[in-house]
């Protein structure tokens, strides 16, 4: 099979033949029919994500595919059955095994480009809101990167849910974007203060969504209400906030952290409870996944490119050959 390796931390990506893949007890094989790009992989291909894996190896994440293989004991999936899910590494290959139960049936009339893109956006952001930050009807969300490959997704959700969501983006065209999905108002954080607009805007935010952190968090803390939660999911910014308690103390706010990949080892049955009402609120029209780039196999560097330069709105997803 075609897989993109990594023989080298840090070294150049080779399109190359690969054995293919064996499933063992509760595993299935995919084709792969796409594969979602994230800002993990680059940190796996750079070795400076939490999981090192064995040189060499095939990064991606993310993917959507048919199972065309069962392992010994696997009875919640079939043959044939049109799977998306999260995958500890060899995303980016025309084949990948792993655990059944990391996949869930891709809702119908999704295409794979999107399928491709949706289980780690949407479940971080799902869970993360639901789950971690146990987001209420009428609060004020405000989430920050609100048009990246996360940053969308909980401006739906967030919607969905029954929030007044507000938006924060460094573009007038990425706050736009967050509008059309939702957003009720819009911070472009390149021109205006987070803080000042939020209070004029809405008073002051219930729950925090930020994958920036940086200056944007800091702000965050300066704007929000009594009791409010933040939910920290990265540094796209590269700085790590350092968050002085005494501003936890007199609001009684909550920081909490969230890592979506964690719970598979641990509370997968709460990312299959996700996977279930993200496919509901799929069906009801409530979610309008965005792909802004795909390339094919051979052009996976570019893609991952594409998100380093953060260039894409949206999700980025490598497609197999044809595939749509």
């Amino acid at each position: 099979m075609r897989a993109i390796r990594v023989h080298e931390f840090g070294g150049i990506l080779v399109s190359e033949e690969a054995p293919a893949p064996t499933p063992g007890p509760g595993e299935v094989r995919l084709r792969v029919h796409a594969a979602g790009v994230n800002f993990a992989d680059t940190l796996m291909i750079a070795g400076r994500y939490q999981i090192k894996p064995d040189l060499p190896f095939t990064p991606g994440i993310e993917v959507a595919g048919e199972v065309v293989e069962l392992g010994e004991g696997v009875k919640r999936l079939s043959l044939g059955d049109r799977v998306m899910g999260a995958v500890d590494q060899g995303g980016y290959a025309e084949e990948v095994v792993a655990e059944a139960a990391r996949f869930c049936r891709v809702p119908d009339g999704m295409d794979w480009a999107i399928a491709g893109g949706f289980p780690v956006a949407y479940g971080t952001s799902h869970m993360a809101l639901t789950y971690r930050a146990r987001l209420h009807p009428g609060e004020v969300l405000l989430v920050h990167g609100a048009a990246g490959g996360v940053g969308l997704t909980a401006v739906e959700i967030g919607k969905a849910l029954g929030a007044t969501v507000v938006a924060a983006a460094g573009t007038a065209e990425k706050c736009a974007l967050a509008r059309a999905h939702g957003a009720d108002h819009a911070i472009n954080y390149a021109e205006e203060d987070i803080r000042e607009r939020v209070k004029e805007l809405v008073g002051g935010a219930d729950v925090v969504y930020d994958p920036v952190g940086g200056d944007a968090f800091m702000a965050s803390l300066r704007c929000v209400n009594f009791e409010a939660r933040l939910v920290i999911i990265g540094f796209a910014s590269g700085d790590i906030p350092q968050i002085p308690a005494n501003y936890l103390l007199v609001k009684g706010l909550t920081a909490a952290g969230f890592v979506w990949g964690a719970y598979h080892d641990d509370h997968i049955d709460v990312i299959q409870r996700s996977y279930t009402a993200l496919g509901e609120l799929y069906a009801a029209g409530e979610l309008s996944p965005h792909v802004s780039h795909t390339f094919p196999l051979e052009e996976t560097t570019a893609a991952l490119h594409t998100v380093i330069a953060r260039r894409s709105t949206g999700k980025v997803v490598v497609l197999m050959d044809g595939e749509s």
